[in-house]
């Protein structure tokens, strides 16, 4: 199942935590899809670009893991963290913030 999640990073003791989910349904509409698996450190790196993009330029932004889709898993596995933006894929491995800011601006 998608996990929407944005909003700002919250701080407590000197780490960071992941971004916070807003209200399902109450932000704007999801342009841009993070397909990560846990435990990825390049999939945490690339949460908090995009977190931070699209909180910046206010479109919504959701998370799948391959661990709960076989066929996501089966597409994506070697390039996880993959970013699709508006259904097609866009990056992977790393999240450029100047290349995700453009493909959402264009």
């Amino acid at each position: 199942m998608p996990r929407s999640v944005g909003g700002p990073l919250a701080y407590s003791e000197g780490v960071s935590s992941l971004p916070t989910p807003p209200t399902p349904g109450a932000g704007p509409a999801t342009r841009i899809t993070l397909i990560a698996k846990p435990g990825c450190h390049l999939c945490d790196e690339a949460r908090v670009v995009i977190a931070r993009v699209a909180d910046d330029l206010g479109v919504g932004w959701e998370e799948r893991s391959i661990e709960h889709d076989p066929a996501l898993a089966e597409q994506y596995w070697e390039q996880i963290p993959v970013t699709l933006v508006d259904g097609r894929q866009h990056d992977y491995w790393r999240v450029d913030e100047a290349r995700l800011r453009a493909a959402l601006g264009a």
